[in-house]
C-alpha cells in the first residue's frame, strides 16, 4: 500500500512545513485504531490553516485516510489525551519522511516521558477526576443511579490513566491491560463496579468512598502544576489563568478544578474593587503556608 501512496505523502513531504509522514496499517486484533481504514497517513506540519484536515481514498478493495495536523494540535492532543490513537500511530507507525529528526526526537520524548510532561498530564487527568467525580456524585444523590454509574466508570478511567502516568508511562489505548499490572487495587475498583452482584446503589456508594479517598490521597500530585504555574505571579484572574498556554489544556475543567483547589485550600479568593461598590472580581492565589504545610507533613 506504501507505493500507493506514494505521491500523496511525497507532494506533502516537499512541502517545507512538513514536518513528518507516518503510515499506520490495519491490525486486526484491533481494528478500531485506524477506524477500521486499511492504511492511515498522519501528516504532521508547522502550521495550517485548519488544524486538522482529513481525506479518504480509495483502491480496488482498500480504503485508506489522510489526516494533516498541526504541530500545534498535535501537542494538545497528546498533553489533554484527547486521541490515544495518535500515541499508537506515532509509537507503531511506520515513518517514512522525518524532517530534522522531528519525529525521533517526538518518540523519544514521549519514551522518555520528562518530568514536567508528566506533571501536566496528572494535572489534566486529575482535573477531569474531579468533574467526574462531582457529577456522578449529585446524580447518585439525586437517585440517579445510571447517570452515575457512568461518571464512575469515566472517574475510574481517569485514575488509571494518573497511575500510568506516575510509574513513568503513557497510557496506551489498552489502558487497563497496563493498569492490572502495575496497579492492581485500582483495577480491582473497576472489577468491583461492573462484575460485583451488589446492587448498583450499594456499588456506587463504595466506590464514591474509594474514589474520594483516591482524590485525596493524589490532590498533592494532581494539584502540582496548577499551583506551580500559579506561583509565577502574586494573583491570577480566571481569565488570565485560562490564556495560559499551558493552563488552557484544562479546557472545561479548569474552572471547578480551581473551586476544588479552594475548598481544600491550596488557593485562597482575594476580592478586588470593581466598578461597583457592592461587587467585587475574584482573583486567586496560591497559599503559600498551607501548601509548604502539606509537603511537609508528606515529609
Amino acid at each position: 500500500m506504501e507505493h500507493i501512496l506514494r505521491p500523496i505523502y511525497q507532494e506533502r513531504a516537499s512541502q517545507p512545513e512538513t514536518l513528518g509522514v507516518i503510515l499506520v496499517t490495519k491490525r486486526e486484533e484491533i481494528m478500531s485504531i485506524t477506524d477500521t481504514f486499511d492504511t492511515v497517513l498522519l501528516i504532521i506540519v508547522k502550521e495550517a490553516e485548519m488544524p486538522i484536515f482529513t481525506k479518504h481514498y480509495l483502491h480496488e478493495d482498500q480504503k485508506m485516510a489522510m489526516h494533516v495536523i498541526t504541530e500545534e494540535l498535535l501537542n494538545k492532543r497528546l498533553n489533554v489525551g484527547l486521541d490515544r490513537r495518535i500515541v499508537d500511530w506515532i509509537f507503531h507507525g511506520k515513518v517514512i519522511f522525518d524532517r530534522n529528526e522531528y519525529l525521533c526526537n517526538l518518540r523519544l520524548k514521549l519514551q522518555e516521558f520528562p518530568f514536567f510532561g508528566r506533571k501536566i498530564k496528572t494535572g489534566i487527568q486529575f482535573s477531569k477526576l474531579i468533574r467526574r467525580y462531582l457529577e456522578g456524585k449529585e446524580f447518585f444523590n439525586r437517585g440517579n443511579y445510571f447517570d452515575s454509574y457512568h461518571h464512575v466508570v469515566d472517574s475510574l478511567h481517569h485514575l488509571a490513566r494518573l497511575s500510568v502516568i506516575d510509574n513513568g508511562l503513557y497510557p496506551e489505548v489498552t489502558v487497563w491491560s497496563q493498569v492490572k499490572k502495575i496497579e492492581p487495587s485500582i483495577y480491582k475498583l473497576y472489577e468491583e463496579l461492573v462484575m460485583s452482584t451488589e446492587s448498583l446503589e450499594k456499588r456506587l456508594e463504595l466506590l464514591f468512598l474509594a474514589i474520594e479517598f483516591l482524590i485525596n490521597s493524589k490532590t498533592d500530585d494532581g494539584a502540582q502544576h496548577i499551583l506551580e504555574t500559579m506561583l509565577l505571579k502574586d494573583a491570577w484572574t480566571i481569565q488570565e489563568l485560562h490564556n495560559h498556554h499551558d493552563l488552557r489544556y484544562y479546557s472545561k475543567d479548569l474552572e471547578v478544578f480551581v473551586e476544588f483547589l479552594i475548598d481544600k485550600g491550596y488557593i485562597i479568593v482575594e476580592p478586588k474593587e470593581s466598578k461597583s461598590d457592592s461587587i467585587y472580581h475574584r482573583h486567586y492565589k496560591v497559599d503559600r503556608d498551607f501548601v509548604i504545610s502539606q509537603y511537609n507533613a508528606e515529609k
